[in-house]
């Protein structure tokens, strides 16, 4: 197919996407929410309760990261963290690993990372939330809670994957002929 012809077509899948998008978004809006206990996390400074994260705001992205282990859920972060001012003017953004807090902010500190992180270790939030594989090992996504007076609710989450909507690195690399073509995150990549 010519690059216009194929270029027309592509325009017009993006277009069914989107139309898709606000389909998900109507049926986003009708979720019943789900109670959910206030956890206690752990951080540098000391435990946290859930209820404490949203920082006086009214809702709260908790991204689920498996932790400095994992070179996938370090890309998430780092593009997370270009745009956490942006995110955070909307509602509260922390993100929660396996790891304790010093190995976390150590961690965070040679990414230069600006968001707030919590420390699950030791708790079943991660397995309660739907982030723990039936083998046990921790699984990435995101749970949006919303705060109304005493009560959390858990008001959206989704698993994070290869190709995902929260990362544009795959989408980029999808323009390419070829895609991604095998490639997978690294840690670093020598530059």
């Amino acid at each position: 197919m010519n690059y216009r012809t194929t270029s027309d077509k592509l325009a017009a899948y993006r277009r069914e996407i989107a139309g898709l998008r606000e389909k998900m978004r109507t049926l986003q809006s009708t979720i019943e929410p789900e109670e959910v206990k206030d956890y206690e996390f752990a951080t540098p400074k000391g435990p946290v309760k859930l209820s404490a994260l949203f920082d006086g705001k009214r809702d709260l992205f908790v991204i689920h990261n498996m932790g400095k282990s994992c070179p996938s859920c370090t890309m998430w972060a780092d593009g997370f963290n270009g745009l956490y001012a942006h995110i955070a003017d909307r509602g509260a953004f922390v993100v929660s690993s396996p790891d304790a807090p010093d190995v976390q902010a150590a961690f965070a500190a040679s990414r230069g990372w600006r968001f707030p992180m919590v420390s699950h270790q030791g708790t079943s939030f991660a397995k309660d939330m739907g982030y723990v594989s039936q083998a046990g090992g921790f699984l990435p996504g995101i749970s949006v809670f919303r705060h109304e007076g005493k009560r959390i609710l858990r008001v959206a989450d989704t698993q994070f994957d290869d190709g995902d909507d929260f990362c544009p690195v795959w989408h980029i690399f999808d323009l390419l002929p070829e895609g991604r073509e095998g490639w997978r995150p690294k840690f670093s990549y020598g530059t």
